[in-house]
């Protein structure tokens, strides 16, 4: 009687055991970590129409913002914006497929790192952020895409995880940036430099929080990634 208790109580927990695999591996299977829903309807309907963008915007809440404060910018020069809030670049190389390289356009602007260096999805080196640029970088290449590799917008402190002291950081990626675009023929495009103040953090004008631009932040980024598309095309 007392082996046959135990018995139950051992099939019991391997019962529990498969259930509990069961509602695990079905919850990992409804996650999108590189939240690839997102633009799934509106790229459904640019392939559908056949309204294929110029230029592509590949990117984060920067991004994004800015297709929400300016999206006249983006309509009337047949851009399409595709930034997710909180990306870091392993992310959007999950999605590079379907939100650049399936719309078919001329040219990406790919504008990424900064979540990286945050630590958004953990902890980032400097290779690793530059790895999955390159990556998408010649993802897009491979499709006869131009590339445009935007700088690294400045930093001094992450207001929602403070202390990482970014400046070295960001410095150290916008250096590979610009050698990785020249040695291979594409645009860099230089935003920290108009944007930085005197402690490479952002200008105050430009960003209230100091990471993401204001209306007049994208004011002063909108003529540098014309010119850098027009250079590209």
């Amino acid at each position: 009687m007392k082996k046959q208790l135990i018995l139950a109580f051992i099939l019991l927990l391997i019962s529990f055991s498969i259930v509990a695999q069961k509602e695990e591996y079905k919850e990992l299977m409804n996650q999108d970590w590189a939240n690839l829903k997102k633009y799934r309807e509106a790229n459904k309907s640019i392939l559908k129409n056949g309204n294929y963008p110029k230029v592509v915007f590949m990117g984060n809440s920067i991004t994004e913002g800015w297709v929400n404060i300016h999206p006249d910018f983006f309509s009337e020069n047949n851009f399409v914006g595709r930034g997710i809030s909180g990306q870091t670049t392993p992310q959007m190389l999950v999605r590079f497929m379907p939100d650049v390289v399936d719309l078919k356009p001329k040219a990406v602007v790919i504008l990424a790192g900064t979540n990286d260096i945050a630590g958004n999805t953990g902890f980032s080196s400097v290779k690793m952020i530059s790895d999955n640029i390159k990556a998408m970088s010649q993802l897009a290449e491979a499709n006869g895409i131009k590339v445009i590799l935007s700088s690294v917008l400045p930093v001094y402190d992450y207001p929602w995880r403070t202390g990482l002291e970014p400046v070295s950081k960001i410095a150290k990626i916008n250096e590979w940036l610009k050698n990785y675009a020249e040695e291979n023929n594409y645009a860099y495009l230089d935003y920290f430099s108009a944007l930085k103040d005197e402690k490479e953090g952002m200008k105050a004008a430009y960003a209230e929080d100091g990471v993401h631009p204001t209306s007049a932040g994208y004011d002063v980024m909108e003529p540098l990634v014309k010119e850098a598309i027009e250079k590209a095309l």
